[in-house]
């Protein structure tokens, strides 16, 4: 099975889920500005809400994706104050014609001292089990 992480942070919450998610899957934690060149069975993305949506590069990430080489999108993700983004991702997948995993991951994330030290080591593993029981 070939899996792709990407993901898209801007406090860095979501780069260190991205990297407990590759190291479990055995891929490496790319930023959204590495294009997903070659085939995937599985691309884990990682985002969160940035003004009650997702960022405009995370919707112009799954725009530019080749549905021909993207099998599905798992969602995972840390917010602070918002709940999950998988709404807004699946909008996005279904546009460009993309299946979406059910399942994802998401917990709370650091911003601003509001939920500090999130995610923490609990979250991280807990991030990666999570992946782990996708890859089956």
């Amino acid at each position: 099975m070939k899996i792709a992480v990407r993901y898209y942070t801007k406090t860095g919450n979501t780069k260190r889920l991205a990297e407990a998610v590759a190291r479990a899957v055995g891929a490496e934690a790319l930023p959204i500005s590495v294009p997903v060149a070659e085939k995937v069975d599985i691309l884990f993305l990682g985002n969160s809400y940035y003004a009650f949506t997702i960022d405009p590069e995370v919707r112009a990430f799954i725009r530019s994706l080749d549905k021909s080489k993207i099998g599905r999108i798992v969602n995972f993700g840390s917010a602070a104050m918002m709940n999950s983004t998988w709404k807004k991702v699946k909008a996005e997948a279904d546009k460009a014609g993309i299946k979406m995993e059910t399942r994802e991951f998401h917990c709370k994330g650091e911003f601003k001292g509001v939920h500090k030290g999130k995610p923490d080591a609990e979250d991280l593993a807990a991030a990666a089990a999570f992946a782990k029981s996708v890859v089956g």
